[in-house]
This record gives C-alpha cells, sequence and structure tokens, in this order.
C-alpha cells in the first residue's frame, strides 16, 4: 500500500456500525413475526416462545442502538462491515427456534446459515414428520435472504444512491440506473412482490396445495432450492415442476430489467441486463445439451428420461436454484463437471441468483477477445473493450476478474479441506461449488455425519459466496478497524 493510501485510510467508526446494526436488528425482528405467526398458527408453542424471546433480545438492542447519533456521511467499508455483521448474527438469532425442533446448535446455525444465504443445502436426513413451522421458517429465510437483508433495508440505512450502489455488495444492480436508494429499493422489493404473488397463484393453478405453493414460490423466486419434501421437484406434477422452474429463472434475472421493461426505457439502457438474460438461457441451453448426451452416453439413461431430467437441472444449476427431480449422486463424471460448471457460473448481476455471476464471464471473455485480437493489429492500433455497446471501464475489469479469482481460490481451498479428509475429489470439488454459488444441490456429502470442521467450511463457503467475498475481506482487513476515523458531524 502506497504512503498516500495509508495516509488517506479511514477506519469505520464504531458509533455508526452500531447504530446501523440496530436499525437492522428492528427490520430482522419485523421479519421473524411472520414465522412467530405461523407457529402459533399451527399450535407450536414452544417454539412460539423461542421466536418471542429472538424478537424481544433483537427489539431491546436495536432500539438502544438505533438511537445514537446518525453521522452525515457512511463510509463504504461501515456499509459492508454491517452488512457481514448482520449476516452473521441472524443465523445466529435464528439457529435458537430452530434449535426447538431437535437440532443441535450445529447443525440449526447451518440450517440457518443455508436457508439466509438461498443455498438450500441441509443435514437433516430426511423431511418426513418435520413440523410445518420449520419448514415454513426455512422458506421464509430463504425469501428475505433473496434480496439480502441489505436490499431489504437500503431505504432505512442508506441515503446516497451513489453509496448504495456500492454498499448493495454486489447484489443490486451495478449501475444506479432508477434513482436514490430509497426509489430503488421500493421499485426492486415491488418486482420481487409481484413475481411472489404470480408465483404463488400459477402454483396454485398447477395443482399444489396452498402451504406446499408457499414454500416453493419463495424458494424458487428467492433461488433457494429448499423443498417440503425428501425427493423435492420429483415428487410434483411436470406442470409444477415447469412452473417453478420458470419462477427460479425469473429469479435469475436482474431485477431492475423488469421495470426497465415496465417504464419501456431505451434499448441502450437495458443493454447490459438483456444481455445478461441471453447469455444465461444461452448457457441453460447448453448445460442442457451437455447434460443430455451425457446421461445417454455414459449415464445409460432412456430418452424420456433424458429429456425430463437434463432441462430441470440444467435451468436449477444455472440458476442457482438447486431444485432437482433425481439425486446427483446418481449422476455420471461428465454431468457432474457440467453441473458444476453451471454452478460456478450462476445467474445474473443484480437478481437473486448465486455464483461469479454470468455479467463477470462475459467481461472476462471480452478481455480474452481482445487479448487475442490484439495479435492481428498494428502496435499502434488502439481498441476498446467494450460489453452490450458500452465502453468497459478498467476498474470494472479489475473487479470482474477479481472476484472470479477469489472464487476460484475459496473454491480450491475449501475443496482441498475435503479431499484431504478422504472425500472423492470430484464429488467433493460439487459439494463446496454448490455451497459458494449458494445453490444447494448436493451428491450426499452433507448431512448429519460430516464432521463438524468441514460443516464449517461449507457454511464460510455459503457466507461468502453470497456476499461475493470483499465484504468479508474488508471485515477481515485490520485497516477497517485500527486508523483514523473521520470525525462525526
Amino acid at each position: 500500500m502506497s504512503k498516500q493510501a495509508r495516509e488517506l485510510r479511514q477506519a469505520v467508526r464504531f458509533q455508526v456500525i452500531l447504530k446501523y446494526v440496530g436499525q437492522l436488528c428492528l427490520v430482522l425482528a419485523v421479519l421473524t413475526l411472520v414465522p412467530l405467526a405461523m407457529s402459533v398458527i399451527f399450535g407450536e408453542t414452544h417454539i412460539s416462545l423461542r421466536y418471542g424471546v429472538v424478537i424481544g433480545g433483537l427489539v431491546a438492542v436495536g432500539s438502544g442502538l438505533a438511537r445514537l447519533r446518525t453521522p452525515a456521511r457512511v463510509q463504504a467499508n461501515e456499509g459492508m462491515v454491517v452488512v457481514a455483521l448482520m449476516f452473521l448474527l441472524t443465523p445466529l438469532v435464528m439457529a435458537y427456534p430452530m434449535m426447538g425442533f431437535g437440532l443441535s446448535f450445529q447443525d440449526a446455525f447451518f440450517e440457518a446459515v443455508s436457508g439466509v444465504t438461498t443455498t438450500g443445502l441441509s443435514t437433516l436426513p430426511t423431511m418426513e414428520g418435520v413440523p410445518s413451522t420449520f419448514l415454513f421458517a426455512r422458506a421464509w429465510m430463504q425469501w428475505y435472504g433473496g434480496l439480502g437483508i441489505v436490499v431489504l433495508s437500503l431505504a432505512l440505512v442508506f441515503q446516497s444512491g451513489v453509496l448504495a450502489k456500492g454498499l448493495a455488495v454486489n447484489e443490486a444492480e451495478a449501475d444506479d440506473l432508477i434513482g436514490g436508494t430509497k426509489a430503488h429499493t421500493r421499485r426492486v422489493l415491488a418486482v420481487y412482490a409481484v413475481l411472489t404473488v404470480i408465483g404463488i397463484v400459477g402454483a396454485l393453478l398447477t395443482g399444489l396445495g396452498l402451504f406446499d405453493a408457499v414454500l416453493h414460490t419463495f424458494a424458487a423466486v428467492s433461488t433457494g432450492g429448499f423443498a417440503p419434501n425428501d425427493s423435492s421437484l420429483a415428487a410434483l406434477g411436470l406442470p409444477a415442476q415447469a412452473w417453478i422452474m420458470l419462477l427460479c429463472l425469473s429469479g435469475a434475472i436482474p431485477l431492475t430489467l423488469y421495470h426497465q421493461m415496465i417504464r419501456r426505457q431505451q434499448k441502450r439502457a437495458m443493454s447490459a441486463n438483456i444481455v445478461q438474460l441471453f447469455a444465461m438461457v444461452l448457457a441453460a441451453v447448453l448445460v442442457t445439451l451437455l447434460l443430455g448426451a451425457s446421461m445417454r452416453v455414459r449415464g445409460g439413461l432412456p430418452w424420456t428420461q433424458v429429456f425430463h431430467e437434463a432441462p430441470l437441472l440444467a435451468v436449477s444449476a444455472q440458476t442457482t436454484a438447486g431444485f432437482s427431480s433425481m439425486p446427483c449422486s446418481q449422476l455420471d463424471p461428465d454431468s457432474k463437471l457440467a453441473v458444476i460448471c453451471a454452478m460456478f457460473v450462476g445467474g445474473g448481476v443484480g437478481s437473486t441468483a448465486g455464483g461469479c455471476k454470468i455479467l463477470r464471464l462475459l467481461i472476462a471473455a471480452s478481455v480474452l477477445r481482445l487479448i487475442i485480437l490484439r495479435t492481428c493489429l498494428p502496435q499502434h492500433a488502439v481498441i476498446e473493450t467494450r460489453l452490450a455497446g458500452r465502453r468497459l471501464q478498467n476498474h470494472e475489469i479489475q473487479s470482474a476478474l477479481f472476484l472470479i479469482l477469489l472464487f476460484v481460490g475459496v473454491v480450491a481451498f475449501s475443496w482441498l479441506q475435503f479431499v484431504a479428509a478422504g472425500y472423492h475429489p470430484l464429488d467433493s470439488l460439487f459439494e463446496v461449488v454448490s455451497a459458494t454459488g449458494t445453490v444447494g444441490l448436493s451428491v450426499g456429502i452433507t448431512s448429519a455425519e460430516l464432521p463438524a470442521y468441514l460443516k464449517a467450511v461449507l457454511c464460510v463457503d455459503m457466507l461468502m459466496g453470497r456476499l461475493e467475498i470483499i465484504a468479508w475481506l474488508v471485515l477481515l482487513f485490520p485497516g477497517t478497524w485500527i486508523g483514523r476515523r473521520m470525525k462525526l458531524s
């Protein structure tokens, strides 16, 4: 780090962190009222008491901290620290009511992390006999985790549209096309709510009961993948499966694209989102073809099963939804590799999907194309890296390539832990990519019998993947906490 950078660096202000953590605690308390109400409806009083304790604690802490003086300006590192702390605090708090269903703290925390990060991995051996409140609570955590506590709370916390663009930790649109933070949040939440309502109505029309329709819609729109049964989508009819896959695709599309289409904005304004949409659909088609060929040639599956399983699994992996209609442990090695690639890439920036994001892959491909093109041009030729008709800035390219590299690094480190523990290398890679991409597909490694330290590795992967690593690096960076601090005004 240069001397100038060290001199300009500003550490976070503890009062700012505490104030906004307090505000988000109040938001979380309001969100927790929903599973509390469901536990009352289902007559599970002991769970209601646990949710009551959680809500009371959050309100008490949040009310006290939220009264702290509001600063004139929030620093980017402060916003990211608040976000990271809330994604740690939420599963820690929600583990308590989940322990009321007979889970150990370790497994309850794992389940809560999987829910909040919209991953869908579970250590439970079966869903048979699991209380309804537990099923609803998991789906509900995935629903509000779909946009993240960050987006749900942006209107309350961050006033500057430019600042919010950076503090949304890459879960919001890369370009602040809609305007200020409050307007942006309202419109994105409106889209999310409309998709949810349409999803529930459509699921009811396919023959699902109300409870199952709500649970599957929550998990699909958030690209979460928690299913209320052991066989995931295999227990549903073809119309319901098709509808849920359509909902997964709708959640993996940049949510601001819907608003842009309604407002009939110019194609230039929508170009980046449209490119992401087409690229994701094209990637899903390519994965479908690869899976189909592998399932038929290597797996020996009949054509009727191939035509059903390949597109469903491809869309589920590409959107990082995590639903399936067959056990992934039955896939042949080539099919597992195809699914791993889809899970790693994921959906669009500004969507509820995980992965390193299709837009960053497109940026990397544009850079590679430019490098190859330069070999064919005179040395004095000046060419630009462009995507969707727009010139890419150097910082955008660096950020995209760096994040891809970080994802690879996290996956590689975690994979080595599983291989060292004696798990099959390909299956280990499948499980780790599924966790880091917040997908939830599993080849059977994730279970109650998994060693505690490997469960911790998967929890770290899920949290890293949900906030795309940078926020955690900011949280752990010593300069975030030690150094000069800007005065509160």
